[in-house]
C-alpha cells in the first residue's frame, strides 16, 4: 500500500510525522503523494489560521482521494474530533495520543469500514508516547524532540489543553536516538518540544540543563541547538554550560511576546522585562555575539498605543537579531477569549508591519556585524534560484558558496559577504 503524509505546524510536529513515516515504510507501506491508499494529516491549532488550514487540507485530500483512507491527527483534531468526522468526512481520527496504534487502526478500517475515532478527552494526564529511536529524512539536521505538553496555561493559548501536561521522554532513549543519527552522519541537532525546557519537571532527579549536559559530551556530537527557552527557564547551570562548551550554538530562540509589563501580566507570562533584560545581559557575558531570536504577540487585548511602543523600544533595547511575529489569534476556551477591548484587526496589521520592517533592520544589524569573517557553515541543500550551496552557521546565518554538490553535509568555512 502507498501512503501521503502532511504535516502542519510545529517542528514537534514534523519530528512526529516523520516517526509515523519510519513506522509506514518498516511495515512495507511505500510513500507515494500521487497514488495514495492512506493519507495521514497531522494538523495544527496554534492560531485561528492554522485550525482552517487544517480543516482545509482534510477537506481537500478527501475531496481529492475518494477512495483513499484519510487519517487525521494533532492538535486541531485533539479537540475537534467530532467535527472532524462529521464536517470533513475523515476515516481515522486519533488526537495527540494513539497515533502509535494508526497501523493497527488502518487494518480495523478496512475489514469493517467503519469511522473511527479514538481521542482521549482529557488530554492533561497522557503519558508521553514513545516512538522509539528512528531514523530522519536525509538531510545535515535532525529534530529530537525530548518532552510534550506544557503547564503554563499562558491566557492565549490552547496547547496546554491539546497536548496535556509537560512530560519528559526517556534521557536514554534521546542519547540512544543522537547517537544513532550521528552514525547516519547528521552535525546538527535541534532540541525540540512543546515547551522544551520544561524536561524533567515530572521526573524530579533531572533538568533540561542536565540533559543538554549530557547531551553535548556525546563523542562526535558537532553541534546542538535549542529551539526555544524561556527567560526563567535559563539557570545557572544553563549559562555555566554556555560558556564552557562551544557545541552548543551560538543562537537562543527566547520568546518574548510582548514588551510591555501591563501586557505581559494579562498575558500570564512568568517573566517582567527586567528579568528578560538581566538574563540576556548574563548570555552575553559568556557569548557576546550570540543571536538571540524572539516570538512577539501583536494587538492583545487591550493592547494601547503606548503599550505597543514599550514593546518597539524593548525589542530595540535588547537588539534581537530576528523577530517572529504574530497578530493575537482569539482561541476559543483561553482566559484571553473574553477580554474586553479586543484590537481592531487593521491596527493589528499595521503594527504587524512595524515590527516586520524593525526585524528586517535587526537582521541587517546583526548580520554586518561578521562582514568578512569567514565562518563554519554546515551545507544543506543547493538553492535553485542562485545556484549555490546553502547552510547555516551557529549563530544561525544562512550562507551560501560555489561548491559542487559532493559538499552537501560537509562543514566548510564561508565568508559573510
Amino acid at each position: 500500500m502507498n501512503f501521503k503524509l502532511i504535516s502542519l505546524g510545529c517542528k514537534v510536529n514534523s519530528y512526529e510525522s516523520n516517526a509515523i513515516r519510519e513506522m509506514f515504510l518498516i511495515n512495507g507501506y511505500k510513500e507515494d503523494n500521487n497514488k495514495p491508499d492512506v493519507i495521514v494529516i497531522n494538523t495544527c491549532s496554534v492560531t485561528a489560521v492554522a485550525d482552517q488550514k487544517s480543516r482545509q487540507i482534510i477537506r481537500r485530500e478527501k475531496r481529492n482521494n475518494k477512495n483513499a483512507i484519510v487519517v487525521v491527527m494533532g492538535c486541531y483534531s485533539q479537540k475537534n474530533s467530532d467535527y472532524i468526522a462529521e464536517k470533513c468526512d475523515a476515516d481515522i481520527i486519533v488526537g495527540t495520543s494513539n497515533r502509535n496504534k494508526i497501523l493497527t487502526l488502518i487494518n480495523q478500517f478496512k475489514s469493517d469500514n467503519k469511522k473511527i475515532i479514538l481521542v482521549d478527552k482529557d488530554a492533561r494526564h497522557l503519558p508521553y508516547e514513545s516512538f522509539g529511536v528512528f531514523a530522519m529524512p536525509e538531510s545535515t539536521r535532525a529534530y529530537i524532540k525530548i518532552e510534550d505538553g506544557c503547564n503554563n496555561f499562558c491566557s492565549y493559548c490552547t496547547i496546554p489543553y491539546t497536548r496535556g501536561q509537560a512530560r519528559s521522554r526517556d534521557k536514554e532513549e534521546i542519547k540512544d536516538e543522537i547517537r544513532f543519527l550521528i552514525e547516519k552522519g547528521f552535525k546538527e541537532f535541534i532540541i525540540a518540544g512543546i515547551h522544551t525546557a520544561h524536561y524533567g519537571l515530572d521526573l524530579k532527579n533531572i533538568t533540561f540543563s542536565d540533559l543538554i549536559e549530557e547531551i553535548i559530551n556525546i563523542p562526535s556530537l558537532y553541534r546542538l541547538r535549542i529551539s526555544s527557552i524561556e527567560e526563567s527557564e535559563i539557570d545557572d547551570k544553563f549559562i555555566d554550560l554556555l560558556k564552557k562548551y562551544n557545541n552548543i550554538a551560538d543562537h537562543l530562540h527566547m520568546p518574548l511576546q510582548s514588551g510591555s509589563k501591563t501586557v505581559l501580566k494579562r498575558m500570564h507570562r512568568k517573566y517582567n522585562v527586567d528579568d528578560f533584560i538581566e538574563k540576556v545581559r548574563r548570555i552575553r557575558e559568556v557569548r557576546p555575539n550570540i543571536a538571540i531570536t524572539t516570538d512577539v504577540i501583536v494587538g492583545f487585548p487591550g493592547e494601547t498605543e503606548e503599550e505597543f511602543n514599550e514593546t518597539v523600544e524593548f525589542i530595540k533595547k535588547i537588539k534581537f537579531s530576528e523577530l517572529h511575529v504574530f497578530p493575537f489569534s482569539t482561541r476559543e476556551g483561553t482566559l484571553a477569549y473574553s477580554m474586553e477591548n479586543q484590537i481592531d484587526p487593521k491596527v493589528k496589521n499595521e503594527r504587524v508591519q512595524i515590527l516586520i520592517n524593525l526585524s528586517k533592520k535587526l537582521e541587517e544589524e546583526y548580520r554586518n556585524k561578521f562582514i568578512g569573517q569567514e565562518l563554519d557553515v554546515i551545507l544543506e541543500e543547493r538553492n535553485k534560484k542562485i545556484n549555490k550551496l546553502c547552510g547555516y552557521t551557529s549563530n544561525y546565518l544562512k550562507l551560501s558558496t560555489d561548491l559542487p554538490d559532493e559538499y552537501i553535509g560537509k562543514i566548510v568555512k564561508v565568508k559573510v559577504a
